[in-house]
């Protein structure tokens, strides 16, 4: 079964930049299609998720949050 990876974001962040650059080349490594959500101007998304992005859910389950690292990111989706 597909595991569902999701990256939120906003704009003019660094470290989702950066997040993004880890988790699209550890999906388009491992086969996992990454589904990326800006959370800019969604009211319910900015309540949830601004002070924590950029955030990876893996299978909707909170994984990572400000930082991504390429190994732990590899592990998780491995599971």
């Amino acid at each position: 079964m597909t595991k569902e990876v999701t990256l939120y974001t906003a704009a003019g962040c660094h470290l989702c930049e950066a997040a993004r650059r880890v988790v699209s080349a550890a999906c388009d490594e491992l086969g996992f299609e990454l589904r990326e959500v800006a959370i800019d101007g969604v009211p319910e998304l900015e309540a949830e998720y601004r002070e924590w992005i950029p955030v990876v859910e893996i299978d909707g389950e909170r994984r990572f949050v400000y930082h991504v690292h390429p190994d732990a990111l590899r592990r998780a989706l491995s599971d």
